[in-house]
Order: C-alpha cells, then structure tokens, then sequence
C-alpha cells in the first residue's frame, strides 16, 4: 500500500451526536476536529436525552431516544447517518404490560461488547434495563431487575426514577454495573439473574441515614476497560472511586470547588484520568463563582485541577448535565461538552485548551462521541 492509499485508508471522521430539549445535532469533522458540519435539528421540538453510534459488525448505526408530544417515548435508528430515521411509531423498547409500567423516557443507549457486535443495552425510566441481541431490532426487560425485591421502595429523585448508567466488564460477560438516580449502584455477577446493591461508603446526604444500602443518588460512574475493576463515581455530593467493582467507594474530591455536579467522563486512554464539572450545590446547580472550568485528575482522584484555556471566566453560571460531556478516541484525545445555555465546547489537546464550536443551540442535554470511517 502506498502512503497515499495508507492515509486515506486510516482516515477518520468525529462524529459529535448532541442531544437537546428541542432536538438533537450532529457535528462532523474530520481528524483536525477545527471545522465542523451541522446537521439538524432532527425531530424538531422532541427532547432527546439518549444517543449513540454502533460501528460493530460493520454497521454504521446511530440511535437516539427521543419523546415527542405526539408519539411519546420512541427509540430511533439511522444506518445512514441521520438523513432518514426509523419509523416513530415502532414501539421496540416498551414494558411487558403485566409489569403494570410505561415508558416515559430513554435515558442511556450504550453498544455491548466487542465479542457480541449485535448486543446493546438501554436504560430507561421507570428505572429498568433493556436489552438486545440483534443490533438493536428488538429489546426485552432484564428480568433479574425488572422485579429486583428493592424496586418497590426505590425514590425518584429530582430528574425522576432514571437508570441512567450502564457499564459492562468487558473481561467477563457476565458481570454489569448499573446506576439508578436515586437508589444506587447495582451489580450483577450472573449475567443479569441477580442484582446487589454496591453503595458502601457512598453518603446519601439528603436522607436520615447518611449510608443505607441503598437510596444514593448516583448521578454518573465511568471507568476505563483496561482496568474495568477501578470506577469513578460523581453522587449528589460526593465523588468515589472503587477499585474492587463497586464493592467499596472511597472519596477522592481533593481539590475541587464542591462535589456536586453531573458529568464525568474517562480519558480513553489512561485509566488513572477523569474529567468532570463541578457544580455550586444543589440549589444552585451552576458552576462555582461563575467560572466555567473543566477539572481533571491524572493520578485516579488523589488531585484534580481546573482546565480554564479558552472557557469564559466570568459571569459565566452554566450547567453541565451527566451525559454532557464526552470524549472521542483519538490521539491526543478530544473532550467536548455542552451546556444548559446551548453552547457547545470541545477541546483538541486532552482539555489543554478549548474552543467554541456552536453558540445557541437548544438547551443540551446529551453529547456522544464517535469516530467514524471518513
């Protein structure tokens, strides 16, 4: 192959899928990541708070999960990169009608694993877990769960009863963690059959009990699949990490301007480096002294510091909500977020430094990134 053909062949686009109160957006680029392309809005006035783009198998499968006025709470798919969608009214994801639950709204579509290309995973509100084996054409409730003998006594918090993180172990197929606002962190070791609480050490300040088994409000837990055992874990005040898959939590916000906040999010390629944006308090849900900063941790949560290049730094009261902010795969790597104000941001250098990519879009509520054959 010649360094031409070798090049063109390793080209690569970024995609960035943005997910808004009004609709969704989705940003193409190609590897310098400085000159984007809009696309959108696609399902004008429908929130969507759930994206993802599944290049396994050789798909190219963007999904999004969307609730409309009209139609409700519906699971879409594109296998050419928006310019159509399936159909609105198909109900793939939707509650047995014994269990006596509704769908109200799609909060995490994530890929499975590489070994299985036609499995993914959704969760929803009412919190449960959906799955599916055939590239997402079909979903079913994850029984285990779906009738775990905590979900009578679970509490919504102030977004509702959302199961909004899923993270698979990537080692063993039969190991999962999940995320429920508010009650918790489970785990599954057998393949969804049982589900155990994984909350210890993990406060729940706004309960009489501090540390229950379960009753935390979990708002975001990432980890790294090379080293799947360590996860970091952003809770409604308070900020963990575990290096024992969720069997114990210890507290790691060293540095930071507070412990609230929404978004986290892994480096691709470093297992011991986080990023997150920390948040006043729960009643004033902007960033602390109206400075928006990133802040990141190189060393697994022992400091963190504040990444300001290119971010307003004054009169700046933004809110960035828990799958707002993600990061891309390449070298070095690009990390994007998106606020509540409707302005996008993205970073070339691992957050070295940042730039305005879009300014008055809806309120964003998602941001997903992927890398894509140009």
């Amino acid at each position: 192959m010649t360094q031409k053909a070798k090049a063109s062949a390793e080209k690569r686009d970024v995609l960035l899928l943005v997910g808004t109160m009004k609709g969704a957006f989705l940003f193409r680029e190609d590897g310098s990541r400085q000159n984007w392309r809009i696309d959108g809005p696609h399902f004008p006035g429908e929130s969507v708070y759930a994206l993802a783009h599944d290049d396994r198998g050789g798909r190219h499968r963007t999904f999004a999960g969307s609730v409309s006025n009209h139609w409700g709470p519906t699971l879409r798919m594109s296998d050419d990169y928006g310019k159509t969608w399936s159909d609105p009214e198909r109900r793939s994801v939707r509650f047995p009608e014994e269990s006596g639950r509704a769908l109200k709204q799609i909060w995490q579509i994530l890929p499975g694993r590489a070994s299985d290309p036609d499995s993914l995973y959704c969760g929803v509100e009412p919190a449960a877990l959906f799955e599916s084996n055939d590239a997402g054409e079909s979903w079913k409730p994850v029984e285990g769960l779906l009738n775990h003998p905590h979900q009578p006594k679970w509490m919504p918090g102030g977004g509702g009863l959302c199961l909004h993180t899923i993270v698979v172990d990537p080692e063993n197929d039969q190991r999962m963690l999940i995320a429920i606002s508010a009650a918790g962190v489970y785990r599954t070791d057998d393949g969804g059959r049982t589900w155990r609480a994984r909350n210890e050490g993990v406060r729940a300040e706004f309960l009489p009990d501090k540390h229950p088994e379960f009753g935390q409000c979990v708002h975001k837990v990432v980890h790294h699949p090379e080293r799947p055992e360590r996860l970091f874990l952003q809770n409604h005040w308070g900020l963990y990490r575990s290096d024992d898959w969720g069997d114990s939590w210890h507290d790691i916000a060293n540095g930071v301007p507070s412990d609230f906040g929404f978004a986290m999010q892994m480096h691709p390629h470093d297992a011991d480096t986080v990023y997150i944006v920390p948040l006043e308090s729960d009643q004033f849900r902007c960033t602390p002294e109206a400075k928006l900063r990133v802040y990141r941790t190189s060393n697994a949560g022992k400091s963190w510091e504040p990444l300001t290049q290119g971010l307003p730094q004054s009169t700046a009261y933004e809110t960035v909500l828990r799958d707002a902010l993600t990061a891309d795969s390449l070298r070095p790597a690009g990390i994007y977020f998106g606020t509540r104000s409707g302005k996008l941001y993205g970073s070339r250098d691992d957050g070295e430094s940042w730039s305005e990519i879009a300014d008055g879009l809806p309120p964003v509520v998602c941001v997903k990134a992927a890398v894509t054959a140009a």
